[in-house]
């Protein structure tokens, strides 16, 4: 199979965790995606296409979302959720990288289980909830109540991605919209009202690894307020890709290079120093 990839899922009481794994290296690589139509099952081959520059020297796990989404369902229980898959997969000391609701549910894994995350990578995300969020997401949500994904695509191909992209691409979004419906409508709907619930701000400093910020200045979903306000809480490194928003992690062409720079730097102890 190519880059060594499988897919395969973890079960979990009252349900399980899909995920996808790819790569021929012994150093652990978890991916938490975003709140998306589209499962990780399924989409492992175009996932190993993605973070191709990984596979030589990293084993790459890409975790879904559970199967089963509670009603109010938070991102703390996200968090939980991928720490047990993690740890019965035999992850830890990690370096995950997590985008926009991932990256949430990466900043609680890293607060509450620092023993599985060596390295933290946060993309176009946010430590808590703001006037921008609370719009975009309650739109989705009340156009998934009315079953219209259609609307919700549309809307996310409108407020993710640049004006230059649009241009380019833009002809195929009534294309996808077509294929937009989600196998779990209710799902969906649990964990877009989930990214609603991020509230890690007041405790960013008890994370306490290396980690590294990646936002748009035009994030018109979480806003790049939101990445600088992390990365200045942290102390810690930061990007944000001027002329970008939301999808700067599928336009940026460097995106991959610099947290593959990240991940590949080895970590300075205090005694080192």
């Amino acid at each position: 199979m190519l880059w060594n990839l499988k897919e395969s899922a973890v079960p979990l009481a009252g349900g399980s965790m899909d995920y996808a794994v790819f790569g021929y290296g012994n150093k652990p690589f978890v991916i938490i995606g975003g709140l998306s139509l589209r499962d990780v099952r399924g989409a492992g081959a175009g996932l190993a296409l993605m973070y191709r520059m990984f596979a030589k020297e990293y084993r790459v796990y890409v975790i879904d979302k559970p199967s089963d989404i509670a009603e109010g369902c938070t991102v703390a229980d996200l968090a939980e959720a991928t720490a047990a898959a993690m740890e019965a997969l035999g992850i830890a000391d990690a370096c995950v990288m997590g985008v926009s609701l991932g990256g949430m549910i990466a900043q609680e894994l890293a607060i509450r289980h620092p023993e599985l995350v060596k390295k933290l990578v946060l993309c176009v995300t946010a430590s808590r909830v703001n006037d921008t969020m609370t719009a975009v997401v309650g739109n989705w949500i009340a156009l998934a109540e009315k079953g219209d994904f259609g609307g919700i695509v549309a809307d996310m191909m409108d407020v993710m991605y640049s004006e230059r992209y649009v241009r380019r691409y833009g002809w195929m979004f009534p294309l996808l919209a077509k294929f937009a419906k989600p196998k779990n409508e209710l799902r969906f709907i649990r964990l877009a009202k989930a990214c609603l619930t991020c509230n890690a701000y007041d405790r960013l400093e008890m994370i306490t690894c290396p980690t590294l910020v990646l936002g748009g200045a035009d994030d018109k979903i979480v806003t790049g307020e939101a990445s600088l306000e992390i990365a200045r809480k942290c102390g810690c490194s930061f990007h944000l890709y001027e002329g970008l928003g939301h999808a700067a992690y599928e336009e940026a062409a460097d995106f991959n290079d610099r947290i593959k720079q990240f991940a590949d730097e080895p970590i300075v102890t205090e005694v080192e120093k």
